[in-house]
């Protein structure tokens, strides 16, 4: 199983949407959609798991698609690396 990153997501996209435009590539087994957490707002971007070999079609097929009037950044998802304490 493959987390692939999906950037420059409209605002007005839905689970939906996202999942429908990757099935055509493979099985989706997940999808989430990022949001602020303060406000709950849409932030751009968010994560589609599929199967090895379905993901790999998918990221090659998707990136740079226009989805919603912007352009789609594709690829494999990286692992969160530490990062810096926030500073208030």
């Amino acid at each position: 199983m493959k987390s692939i990153y999906v950037g420059n997501l409209p605002f007005s996209a839905t689970e939906t949407e996202v999942r429908d435009l990757f099935a055509a590539h493979g099985t989706v087994e997940s999808v989430r959609l990022m949001t602020d957490r303060d406000t709950g707002r849409p932030r751009g971007f968010g994560f589609v798991e599929m199967a090895d070999g379905d993901a790999a079609r998918a990221i090659q097929a998707l990136n740079g698609v226009d989805f919603g009037g912007r352009s789609l950044r594709i690829n494999e998802a990286q692992p969160k690396g530490k990062r810096p304490a926030r500073r208030w």
